[in-house]
């Protein structure tokens, strides 16, 4: 029986097994409204603030500035129409390679707020221009910076440290959408101070659907969603209460086993990388994939050689799961927006599917896939 291979790890992960019991406990034990005040909602509330607490010191951050959401979009619409709406950014400087979740919010802030928008300058891989962010600083103009720390189709890394340092000498705030990082990286927000981070419990090994956004404390939040006064009043809404639990979890789990993964995932990107120049002539890396310093260890971006339409197609009646970018596209004809800003236009002829790791990926996967790629590109 042909076996599947899931290497599409950056649209979502599989579950951990220990998560899935610990939400199915949490559902069997814990079925109150935390927003009820006898026993049953005071022990559902005590849970929900409890994965508060392990979360916000996994970020080195006080527990009141975590909002739990629906997910990393969500967040980041939060995020970002309050600070136009009630902070009084009237500037935001970001990338046209940020995920849609930022992108059509800040379309939606251009048009309803006048809020002004400026997207940065980005090399061929898809870097951006610090030096002209610096400059962009130096004007005289409340501003928020906006840019992803992981680029979901990618995987560059932003030097998030410099950014951090830049919008602190500028009196500057700093959103980052954080999705495809947190539960990847470590991330103090003590000793790298960002105003604003999203997170996904999906992207690492958690549950859909719920997500949360942290919001440093003296920023007031103003929800999106109206009806009762759950999360401190930010987001109305009774609580996913066993998804939460879920979540916290998977990411204590995430992070205590973290440098082990990280080992062990980026020795499978490299074997990647070595097998695709050893066996398929003429491909190439998107981004900045094969610079593993400045790349997530998770993500690699290829350009196959010759135009083969469908080739993500083919792949999946093989039983290989990859994409060609964000699976929020998923159902558009218009390609990816990332690849269509650095590629030229007969690069963008060629196929480019990205492949994502997780621990439950071998080298024996990326074997049969190398020798299927060989059948279906050369």
């Amino acid at each position: 029986m042909k076996k599947n291979i899931y290497f599409d790890n950056a649209a979502t992960t599989p579950m951990d097994k220990e998560v899935i019991e610990v939400i199915a406990k949490t559902m069997e034990s814990t079925f109150g409204n935390p927003s009820s005040t006898h026993q049953f909602g005071r022990a559902a509330k005590a849970k929900i603030e409890q994965a508060r607490k392990e979360i916000a010191k996994l970020l080195g951050v006080d527990s009141s500035e975590i909002i739990f959401t629906s997910g990393g979009s969500e967040a980041d619409n939060l995020i970002l129409i309050n600070a136009v709406k009630n902070l009084g950014i009237n500037r935001i400087i970001s990338s046209k390679i940020e995920h849609h979740a930022v992108l059509h919010t800040l379309d939606f802030l251009e048009k309803e707020y006048k809020t002004e928008i400026v997207y940065l300058n980005i090399d061929k891989h898809g870097e951006i221009d610090y030096l002209q962010l610096a400059e962009l600083l130096q004007e005289d103009k409340k501003t928020l910076v906006s840019l992803m720390y992981v680029n979901n189709e990618l995987g560059n890394l932003l030097d998030i440290k410099k950014v951090s340092d830049l919008c602190i000498t500028n009196n500057a705030l700093f959103h980052s959408d954080t999705v495809q990082a947190i539960g990847h990286f470590r991330l103090n927000l003590q000793e790298t101070p960002i105003d604003f981070i999203t997170a996904s419990a999906h992207k690492f090994h958690g549950p859909k659907g719920t997500g949360f956004a942290y919001i440093k404390k003296g920023f007031g939040i103003q929800p999106l969603l109206l009806g009762g006064a759950q999360e401190k009043g930010a987001r109305a809404g009774t609580e996913n209460v066993p998804s939460i639990v879920g979540m916290a979890f998977a990411l204590k789990k995430m992070l205590a086993n973290l440098k082990q993964e990280q080992e062990y995932i980026l020795g499978l990107k490299k074997y990647l990388i070595e097998q695709l120049k050893k066996h398929i002539k003429g491909a190439e890396f998107n981004g900045l994939s094969v610079n593993l310093d400045k790349s997530s260890y998770v993500i690699t971006n290829v350009l196959f050689p010759n135009e083969k339409p469908m080739l993500l197609f083919q792949l999946d009646l093989k039983g290989i799961a990859v994409s060609g970018g964000s699976a929020c596209q998923s159902g558009s004809n218009k390609g990816s927006h990332v690849l269509n800003e650095i590629l030229s236009p007969s690069d963008l002829q060629k196929p480019a599917v990205r492949f994502s790791f997780s621990k439950y990926n071998t080298k024996n996967e990326i074997d049969e896939v190398i020798n299927i790629l060989q059948q279906l590109v050369l």
